[in-house]
């Protein structure tokens, strides 16, 4: 027995709480969030309708293709990140690991010594800070995706190896270490001399 089940997008359901401290504006081409951290645009593509409900916005959707769907959800994520950036922001911890790996603060700038032939700067972009405290990196703002790119790409500039670990991880990461290579054995293969 097959039952149609219509509009069962969960998450895109969902109405998104908004705080009394963050006010909301909507108009033809997105959607403006204002909060205590700063302010915030989400754009809304065609075939997606957002309206403020009392203290609640529904996204409805026109379409019931799958692309329309997966917008439908889409946006109501990022409306509901944007609405949390703007009030409490979001953050990133990195760890250094590894003898004589350092981060330190040039204005702005993270400066890294992690076991190049010359340190690192990272410049942050618009709306990110970066702070140093006791060998971990915190990267904040309000744009969840700007925060987790951010993040991302510090790790990737000296990713944890496999053997000791050495490199940046996020806070609370498993790092998996491999067997380093075992003393050649002795005698060799049969048949080579």
């Amino acid at each position: 027995m097959y039952y149609l089940v219509k509009d069962m997008s969960r998450i895109g359901n969902a109405p998104v709480v908004v705080p009394k401290e963050v006010t909301i504006s909507v108009d033809d081409g997105g959607v403006g969030v204002k909060g205590p951290k700063g302010e915030q645009r989400v754009m809304i593509p065609s075939g997606i309708t957002v309206k403020a409900e009392g203290t609640n916005l529904v996204i409805s959707r026109a379409h019931d293709d799958k692309p329309s769907r997966a917008l439908h959800g889409f946006i109501r994520a990022e409306l509901a990140n944007a609405t949390e950036g703007v009030l409490k922001g979001w953050t990133k911890t990195l760890e250094l690991s590894g003898v004589g790996y350092r981060a330190a603060m040039s204005g702005a700038n993270l400066v890294l010594t992690i076991g190049f032939s010359h340190p690192v700067t990272v410049v942050p972009p618009e709306g990110i800070t970066f702070t140093v405290n006791e060998g971990k990196i915190v990267i904040s703002g309000i744009n969840k995706q700007i925060v987790g790119q951010s993040a991302a790409k510090i790790r990737s500039i000296k990713k944890p190896e496999p053997y000791k670990g050495k490199g940046i991880k996020y806070e609370g990461e498993y790092i998996r270490k491999k067997a380093g290579k075992s003393a050649k054995t002795v005698g060799g293969a049969p048949g080579v001399k």
